[in-house]
């Protein structure tokens, strides 16, 4: 067999498999669920995406984080405090393995977020220190009360202060995640109890629909 022809026949040979990857692949590959599929599974989307209005709070590094801010990345937001015994560490461990699970398969990536509604005890440095023992990438965010409440009503998050018996206070709060898409508009939630497995669902569901068209 002469070399052009070994050459030839191998880069066939070659054609033929990737075409039968693509094959495989596109037979095997997950249908993107519907909307009303996704809510059975927890994550809820908006018909349409909101913008939220311009804010202006402070990052966990003393700088300013505003609306323009959440654009960028997909973004995971969670409203809670970091003295909350039980479900803010729940929520921020599940959120910090859906996104190593999701780095571990190759597939996308997304920016997690931690507000603080509880700015009296929750300064800068203390969220800093609380966000990125789950996740070095995660941030921190908080600011003055008014501005906390104004934005939590716009993603249907919604807290307030109680006081304790030992004359100290904790806050009640929603425990859905936020969900905002790349323009930095509201575009839903994943709601109690989350997953591992809801997170890597929803980011991987979203980014299909966003390249997809």
């Amino acid at each position: 067999m002469s070399s052009g022809i070994g050459k030839t026949l191998l880069a066939c040979f070659a054609f033929m498999a990737l075409m039968v990857g693509l094959f495989v692949n596109n037979m095997f590959r997950e249908p993107i669920l519907t909307d009303a599929e996704l809510r059975e599974k927890g994550i809820v989307l908006l018909p349409q995406p909101r913008q939220v209005a311009p804010f202006s709070l402070t990052r966990d590094d003393g700088s300013a984080f505003t609306d323009a801010d959440l654009a960028g990345p997909w973004t995971l937001v969670y409203f809670g405090f970091t003295s909350c015994p039980d479900i803010c560490p729940v929520a921020l461990s599940v959120l910090a393995e859906g996104r190593r699970r999701l780095l571990a398969e190759g597939g996308p990536d997304f920016r997690g977020a931690l507000v603080s509604v509880d700015p009296e005890r929750d300064t800068p440095a203390r969220l800093r220190e609380y966000v990125q023992h789950f996740d070095d990438t995660f941030i921190g965010v908080t600011g003055d009360l008014a501005t906390l409440e104004t934005l939590g009503a716009q993603v249907s998050v919604a807290f307030a202060k109680v006081p304790t018996e030992d004359g100290d206070y904790t806050i009640d709060h929603t425990g859905n995640l936020v969900i905002f898409n790349p323009r930095g508009d509201y575009l839903g939630l994943l709601r109690m109890p989350q997953s591992p497995g809801q997170i890597e669902l929803a980011i991987k569901t979203l980014a299909r629909r966003a390249a997809e068209g």
